[in-house]
């Protein structure tokens, strides 16, 4: 009852502090920590306990897919260095400066748990990313390169993580070459875990006719692959983001229903886990201060000491990642100067991950001595999550404004004009090929140049009068006709987001114009 309480509690909250947000101008998920620490003085929320081992099955892979799904496999080839130089070789980088830093203000600790505290703290969390970039206006590029960062660093750091801590539970010392061995092999079995599940799921979901049957089964996609992938001692964050980027690379013009069920249950289902995620992670900080008060002003020191070399080197790492990129000559890559290196360092937030990791330490080894720096380690996360996440998260938009980074709206627009463009020139096209009247191809062609103004944000009330009376003469062929177009246009949609180039949430604004008015002729 507990549980159910604490969900319906946390559910709520997220519906008004997702309203609050917007006034206030300010990212709801910090917000919802704040909630969750308040809630830790109710003496009923107080007592609640979710096992550590839970929270990252049951959190991570809906978020995980529903951020992937944004994305696509040709923004991948693009970022691939992104993906290398901050999902991997940062959270190396982040991980040895932690250990270090921890190795010489914490008494103690051995080397394999400054490494495991290294690799708790080294992924920014891509839920509160996205979740807290969508209160302001910044340029895509950031916001997509963040993106895939946060989809992948999570990966290298549970790996770090899961053999440093059985080093530091065997008291024994970390084998990087077996780390580096460790990791390539989860990525490897991962990424076949991920395309397999697929495969066997849109085997099935081609034989069930019907939408929310199917759109039920998806939902359940992303739960069952990280399971799989961790059952096999494989990395479920891969094998979750690779599921999500071959649905939407399998995705066909006839799915129009299926997208549209699943794009609503989705949003709905993002925002209520996130802020549920956000709001446990405000009652465990409580938790975690309470339990480990003892010497708790040296440990909160070591805390923000280690919050300090964290920024210090994400900064670093990403103002000489704004040279290479200028070098490049890459107009589209993240960061290009100090400003974006500034701004993505203050969106390194830290949550569900670094939480998750803090708890699920042991008060003793496998000899039955105590956890070698448990204490300090634990104050440490709290310290870490409330700067990067809830400090970070409040004055974002304020460290937006004060950059001046310009949003680069009219550039994005301008993608979504291309695209829809595209997309009528395609339809029409079609309408060409048939051999009918001109009386009825031609109402079909001012609806679609109807479409197409609001898509690039014209109006045309004119023409939309004239085909209502148009529409009704001769309803049944128009009706086939415009069904022929409109799946001609969403497939060439599809087909221009699976391109080098183009940006995969451009590509889903426009598709989702076209399969709304499908789902409306039906």
């Amino acid at each position: 009852m507990l549980t159910l309480l604490m969900i319906i509690g946390f559910g709520a909250a997220t519906s008004v502090v997702v309203g609050l947000g917007q006034r206030l101008r300010l990212p709801w998920p910090a917000l919802m920590v704040l909630i969750g620490i308040a809630g830790a003085f109710i003496p009923s929320f107080a007592d609640f306990h979710l096992d550590p081992e839970l929270i990252l099955p049951l959190f991570l892979p809906p978020l995980l897919f529903a951020a992937a799904q944004k994305t696509s496999w040709a923004l991948f080839a693009i970022r691939w260095r992104t993906i290398l130089g901050m999902a991997v070789a940062l959270v190396g980088v982040t991980v040895a400066a932690v250990a270090g830093t921890a190795m010489v203000l914490i008494p103690g600790i051995t080397v394999a748990a400054a490494v495991a505290l290294g690799a708790m703290l080294a992924p920014p969390d891509p839920v509160a990313v996205d979740a807290v970039a969508g209160t302001v206006s910044i340029p895509r590029r950031i916001l997509s390169t963040l993106q895939s960062e946060g989809l992948f660093n999570d990966a290298a750091s549970l790996v770090i993580f899961q053999t440093a801590m059985a080093a530091a539970l065997a008291g024994t010392e970390v084998d990087f070459g077996h780390l580096i061995v460790a990791f390539l092999l989860s990525a490897l079995i991962a990424i076949t875990v991920g395309f397999v599940v697929v495969a066997v799921v849109g085997f099935v979901t081609a034989r069930i006719d019907h939408t929310v049957a199917r759109s039920s089964l998806m939902l359940m996609l992303p739960f069952g692959v990280y399971l799989i992938a961790e059952h096999l001692h494989a990395s479920g964050v891969i094998a979750v983001v690779v599921a999500a980027l071959e649905v939407r690379r399998r995705d066909v013009e006839d799915n129009s229903a299926d997208r549209v069920t699943q794009a609503s249950t989705w949003q709905v289902l993002e925002m209520l886990i996130t802020g549920i995620a956000f709001g446990l992670i405000g009652l465990e900080l409580r938790r975690v201060v309470e339990t480990e008060s003892s010497g708790l002003g040296a440990s909160v020191l070591v805390g923000l000491a280690i919050a300090a070399v964290i920024i210090v080197v994400r900064f670093l790492w990403l103002a000489v990642g704004s040279v290479v990129e200028r070098r490049h000559g890459d107009t589209d890559a993240a960061p290009r100067s100090l400003g974006d290196a500034t701004l993505m360092t203050w969106a390194g937030m830290r949550g569900l991950a670094t939480i998750a990791l803090a708890l699920s330490i042991p008060a003793t080894t496998a000899t039955g001595e105590p956890f070698p720096g448990r204490s300090e380690i634990l104050v440490a996360a709290a310290v870490i999550l409330l700067v990067t996440l809830v400090l970070a998260g409040l004055t974002f938009p304020a460290v937006v404004r004060t950059l001046d980074i310009d949003d680069e709206a009219e550039q994005e627009e301008q993608e979504v004009a291309e695209i829809a463009q595209r997309a009528y020139r395609a339809a029409l096209a079609e309408l060409r090929d048939e051999d009918l009247p001109e009386e009825i191809v031609e109402p079909i062609r001012r609806r679609l140049r109807v479409l197409h103004a609001q898509l690039v944000g014209l109006t045309d009330e004119e023409a939309s009068s004239e085909l209502a009376t148009s529409l009704r003469e001769h309803r049944a062929e128009m009706t086939r006709l415009q069904r022929k177009a409109l799946q001609t246009a969403r497939s060439e949609v599809l087909q221009a987001r699976r391109e080098r180039g183009t940006d995969p949430e451009a590509a889903d604004k426009v598709l989702r114009r076209f399969d709304l008015q499908s789902v409306l002729l039906r």
